[in-house]
């Protein structure tokens, strides 16, 4: 068999599997939201939170009024063009209505960012009180991969509670791919929210986070079982966890009915799947050490 033939074997396979699926036949006009531009969105709502951070623009020189002002118009533009080809592509608002559904949407976002602002800079304090290693405020906006994941979360989980398809999933998704902290942007979380090294944290779409709560690496808050797929959507299937908990690194915590109470701290290396009452401390037992003299 020659290389043409092989070519037009697998270009067949292919082209049956495309039939199979159907989901990637796409109507006339029909596109999916572009992943670049929502990545560009994430980095100018970033500018924005954090002025003098991460742009060109010196805070001394620049009126920050007019930066805020024309950064939010450059967000509107690009925040509407995507959530208009979401809705599009999803069929679930009529063609005639999709511009004022996603204009109403987009405005709603650029509205609450100031509150998001004040909630970001709240875990900014969580990370500053929490973490000794840090030297301030600035070294944590620039460098911590805990802040940024939880900045992004926190953008993605209003589209995402204005039920805007597809864009809040990419934004915790690219957070996900440059930290290795996975954040549902359906879970709710509290105010002063610190992820200390983050590595590995996985926080399922259904779970609850209250006040000042400070979870280590390789923490996993999920879903006891799965195996019924789709039934479970919309289903409370994630853990809650109340104000001032810890829990340590590579802990599990499963479970929809599954509480952790108030004041609580969760030693690493625990697997929970049953609620736990206030102002406790739980821990698996050690394993037994054996240290012998080498020879």
């Amino acid at each position: 068999m020659d290389i043409r033939s092989k070519l037009d074997e697998a270009a067949e396979r292919l082209e049956k599997n495309y039939k199979t699926q159907g989901i990637f036949e796409i109507g006339v006009g029909d596109k999916l939201p572009k992943k670049s531009e929502v990545i560009e969105i994430i980095s100018e709502v970033r500018r924005i939170m954090f002025p003098g951070f991460f742009g060109t623009e010196n805070t001394a020189l620049v009126n920050v009024s007019s930066f805020a002002g024309n950064t939010l118009a450059t967000v509107y533009e690009k925040l509407f063009r995507q959530i208009r080809v979401a809705f599009l592509y999803d069929k679930v608002e009529d063609k005639n209505s999709v511009d004022q559904v996603s204009e109403d949407i987009t405005l709603k976002f650029i509205a609450l960012l100031p509150d998001i602002q004040n909630l970001i800079l709240k875990d900014v304090d969580a990370h500053l009180d929490g973490d000794p290693a840090a030297r301030n405020k600035a070294d944590i906006i620039f460098s911590y991969p805990g802040l940024y994941a939880i900045f992004v979360y926190r953008i993605a989980h209003i589209l995402y509670k204005l039920n805007v398809p597809y864009i809040p999933r990419i934004m915790t998704e690219h957070a996900h791919s440059e930290t290795g902290i996975d954040i549902n942007p359906g879970a709710d979380i509290g105010e002063y929210f610190f992820i200390d090294h983050g590595t590995g944290i996985v926080i399922g779409e259904t779970t609850t986070i209250g006040n000042h709560v400070k979870i280590y690496q390789g923490v996993t808050l999920g879903a006891l079982s799965t195996m019924k797929g789709q039934e479970l959507s919309g289903v409370k299937r994630h853990p809650t966890i109340e104000d001032n908990v810890v829990i340590y690194a590579n802990t599990t915590v499963l479970g929809g009915n599954t509480v952790i109470g108030k004041n609580s701290v969760i030693a690493g290396n625990t697997f929970v799947t049953q609620s736990v009452p206030e102002n406790t401390k739980v821990s698996a037992f050690m394993p037994e050490l054996q240290i012998k003299k080498r020879v």
